[in-house]
């Protein structure tokens, strides 16, 4: 991985019929990993052919940087991730963002999971815990469930919207507190 200053972190929130509904973007520092700034876009018209979670769209009065036209939002977001320089882009399970978002596919994608579900990469996994033979868990590797690992916070509850759920992804890489080199590009 290329020295940089910064890095994003993406999450994604789907229709039943798998269109992109929601992007939250988060820029954080390479050092601290600090939240720097963060965009949220709601895709119309996507965001009324109703999901999973398209109830937490404008939950807690979020309101999104932008709501339109897919098109117009991802040059939105590559000109707010190039306006901070940011080549890297990591996410919870990315392989599953990247293919959702093939138009920022130039940037270097990374999977926060693939530390944070392996004994080896997360001290807070216990010994007793229900692993692979290669340190995954079996079960439980979930945003939610390592965020409670990790954390200790039980109460904790992914609100799954985009922004909210990218803000978590990026605490769950300070908790983890590995440097950026160790996370491996998809």
């Amino acid at each position: 991985m290329r020295t940089m200053n910064r890095f994003a972190v993406i999450d994604t929130e789907t229709t039943w019929d798998d269109a992109v509904m929601s992007i939250g973007v988060v820029v954080a520092d390479s050092a601290t990993f600090e939240l720097l700034d963060k965009r949220y876009y709601i895709l119309t018209p996507f965001k009324n052919h109703g999901g999973m979670y398209d109830y937490a769209l404008y939950a807690n009065n979020i309101r999104p940087d932008f709501e339109g036209s897919r098109e117009i939002a991802i040059s939105h977001m590559t000109e707010f991730l190039s306006g901070h320089n940011t080549g890297a882009i990591f996410a919870y399970n990315a392989a599953f963002d990247y293919r959702h978002l093939p138009e920022i596919a130039h940037f270097s994608w990374y999977d926060i999971m693939k530390l944070a579900a392996y004994r080896q990469h997360n001290r807070k996994i216990p010994a007793h815990a229900d692993c692979c033979r290669t340190g995954r868990l079996k079960r439980g590797y979930g945003v939610e469930s390592i965020f409670r690992l990790l954390s200790e916070d039980s109460g904790y509850r992914e609100l799954h919207n985009a922004l909210t759920d990218a803000e978590d992804e990026l605490k769950i890489m300070r908790m983890l507190n590995h440097e950026l080199c160790k996370y491996v590009k998809l």
